[in-house]
């Protein structure tokens, strides 16, 4: 089985509607995937809907090798085949004043603490899209708020890509990354902070929902120097945290090596995932790492006792 626990769609910085990334990802091989938006469950209902017409297809298809060609997200025409959804979000949090991005799959998505967290951080990121505007158009680079609404389009999360997206389209820098490394990363020119969730709070809110809590790329970040060995042993033996991401790209061979070290030596549930944007984001193409199905067993095997979605 080909498993990737992370990816985001329109519906928060990623490039493809919920839609088109699972069939993107069902045409690539994958054989279970994870929408995992910043802040927002707004996706899953597509996304699962999507899911469930692969598989429909695949039945259908059974036998017959032509009346029933799907497209994928290259409108190439291909082979239906089965994939199913893992629900999650990317939760905002922050660890002694630095931002972690907590993962929480198999939420559920329903009206409660951790629906309320999501909604405060989402207002939060609005808040602050017209004073990043201004704080570019003082920097020379005229950017308006409604820009940043219109590049978002059907986005219920609005973030630092979608500003970076206006100032791409407007010339001011190449892409995504250079809009980030020179004006947007945290604590730049034109960076503003938002509300974010106490980790061990956001840990609490996804246990209470029916999930798995794991950090995302935990030593790719600017949280690395927080998030030390020590750290996340504790999170996990003391904390609750049920583990973290291994393979991603922003970790090298060595980060890699000693993530799994640690996560056998503690008992944590070790992932691995491409953290895909589409087009918004380079080299996180789908599948580019991904999750053993030992680890995916116990993640679904954590979210059946605690009452959370499994596979859909």
């Amino acid at each position: 089985m080909r498993i990737d626990l992370h990816t985001h769609s329109s519906i928060s910085d990623g490039t493809d509607s919920p839609a088109e990334l699972v069939r993107h990802a069902a045409a690539l091989g994958l054989d279970v995937v994870a929408l995992t938006d910043h802040d927002s469950l707004a996706g899953l209902s597509a996304a699962r809907m999507e899911a469930r017409a692969l598989r429909d297809a695949v039945n259908l298809a059974a036998g017959d090798s032509t009346d029933h060609l799907v497209g994928d997200s290259t409108d190439q025409l291909v082979m239906p085949r089965p994939i199913s959804v893992l629900g999650g979000v990317e939760l905002s949090t922050e660890l002694e004043g630095r931002s972690v991005h907590l993962l929480g799959l198999g939420v559920r998505d329903e009206p409660g603490p951790l629906d309320d967290a999501m909604r405060s951080i989402r207002e939060s990121r609005d808040g602050r899209v017209g004073k990043m505007a201004a704080a570019l158009t003082a920097l020379g680079m005229p950017v308006e708020a409604a820009e940043i609404y219109i590049q978002a389009e059907d986005a219920t999360t609005v973030g630092r890509p979608h500003v970076a997206d206006v100032m791409v389209a407007k010339g001011y820098v190449s892409d995504r990354r250079e809009a980030f490394d020179k004006w947007l990363y945290d604590d730049g020119p034109a960076y503003v902070p938002h509300l974010r969730c106490p980790l061990l709070k956001g840990i609490e809110l996804i246990h209470q929902a029916g999930g798995v809590a794991l950090i995302a790329h935990p030593w790719g970040r600017s949280a690395r120097d927080v998030l030390t060995k020590a750290m996340l042993a504790d999170l996990v033996l003391q904390r609750g945290l049920d583990g973290f991401e291994v393979d991603h790209r922003d970790h090298d061979a060595t980060d890699r090596a000693e993530l799994h070290a640690l996560a056998v030596r503690v008992g944590a549930i070790g992932t691995g995932s491409s953290d895909y944007h589409g087009s918004g984001k380079i080299k996180h193409d789908l599948g580019c790492n991904t999750t053993t199905v030992a680890s995916l067993d116990e993640v679904l095997a954590r979210i059946a006792r605690r009452g959370g979605v499994g596979l859909g």
